[in-house]
């Protein structure tokens, strides 16, 4: 493939045959990476043409329809579907949500069998009856599309973090895996020990089923409660997770003062927050880094500094066929698009390329091509379809 100058380009003329687009998320808590480290920079010859599609105010997740729409997630409470041509219209029924520093509308995944049920899957920041707590929620409803926009209806709220003080560090990242089950990312809220109690479900991934019960198949089932949800545990603010064509989970989240990772997520395994990891607290105390034999689970890729990593997919379209297996990561302080290297379970840094922007969310789209969302506000965060050169 030859490389050449990134150009944006907006036509309405490609836009009608685009199939759809993609959405992010902005976070702005001062004293974590996902602030905006880096300043934007010229952009760099890279592999791909971007095309702006759509913009969106402080977009956070987003995913495909099978009609090829886009469901697009704004952090302040709204719901956009993306229309084919780029045309975006509102979703009703979203749930009032808890807006401030990292908290707000998260993410949105389709049931596996949408197709038949028309169930969507939604997180959100929620507040707690008691001033200054909110915590993150996970729910389903039916989602019902019509020529000017569409609803929720039947909304069942499935899980809660509990209401903690602070605005940061929710996670709530979904996703579905290959056995049908729901997985969702709990950050720690800033609150560093409960990511070692099991008996808490802060800084851990958790699994359900897709009504919300717990699988019986569970590491930590037999202990009932909280923990018969752990999957793992040991994190700190996971902002992706997506599952390989191998049904390897991959997850990647935000370190301290440096040490953001990429995990290979198994089952009753400690990742080491905060024990040990390859960062350090702000406030210049020392975390031991991880080691050979400390009994943590080690991440596959580390990085310090930092990229601040946003969204993640595992790639499988033909589109890049010399990239499929591998991960992409949004960037956020270093505004760019990050490629992990896969082999099999192994994993190691690949292409970083510029893009001049902080990256929230990276999606792909039904003709493999790879969709990013800009972190902006003020209806600039912009989507952008990745196509090959």
């Amino acid at each position: 493939m030859t490389r050449s100058t990134l150009s944006i380009v907006c036509s309405t003329a490609l836009l009608a045959a685009f199939a759809a687009p993609a959405a992010a998320r902005p976070d702005t808590a001062a004293q974590d990476n996902d602030t905006a480290g880096a300043s934007a920079q010229a952009v760099k010859a890279n592999p791909f043409t971007a095309t702006e599609v759509a913009r969106f105010n402080e977009p956070w997740a987003m995913t495909f329809l099978p009609n090829g729409r886009l469901l697009v997630t704004e952090k302040r409470g709204v719901l956009k579907v993306l229309t084919i041509g780029g045309t975006a219209q509102t979703i009703t029924g979203v749930p009032a949500v808890a807006y401030g520093g990292q908290g707000g509308f998260g993410d949105v995944v389709l049931h596996p069998q949408y197709a038949t049920n028309g169930l969507v899957y939604i997180s959100y920041a929620e507040k707690g009856t008691t001033s200054g707590t909110a915590g993150a929620t996970v729910a389903r409803a039916k989602l019902t599309l019509t020529s000017s926009g569409g609803s929720l209806s039947n909304l069942q709220v499935l899980w809660r973090q509990p209401k903690v003080s602070g605005s940061n560090h929710y996670g709530h990242r979904l996703a579905f895996g290959p056995d049908r089950k729901l997985w969702i990312t709990s950050s720690e809220r800033q609150k560093f020990d409960p990511a070692q109690d099991l008996n808490s479900p802060l800084g851990k991934v958790i699994r359900l089923n897709d009504d919300g019960t717990v699988p019986t198949d569970n590491p930590f089932y037999s202990r009932g409660g909280v923990a018969a949800t752990v999957w793992s545990y040991g994190h700190r603010n996971l902002l992706g997770i997506a599952f390989d064509s191998a049904g390897n989970l991959w997850e990647q989240e935000m370190g301290p003062k440096g040490g953001d990772e990429v995990n290979l997520i198994l089952p009753g395994r400690n990742y080491g927050y905060p024990k040990v990891s390859n960062g350090d607290h702000y406030d210049g105390r020392d975390i031991p880094d991880h080691r050979p034999g400390d009994g943590f689970e080690a991440p596959k890729v580390w990085w310090n500094p930092v990229i601040s990593p946003g969204g993640l997919i595992v790639y499988s379209g033909k589109m890049f066929p010399q990239w499929q297996g591998d991960l992409f990561i949004g960037g956020l302080s270093s505004q760019s698009l990050v490629r992990i290297d896969v082999d099999g379970t192994n994993a190691r840094k690949g292409d970083q390329w510029p893009m001049g922007a902080r990256i929230r969310e990276v999606e792909q789209g039904p003709d493999g091509a790879i969709w990013l969302l800009e972190d902006g506000g003020d209806s600039q965060g912009r989507l952008l379809k990745l196509t090959a050169n």
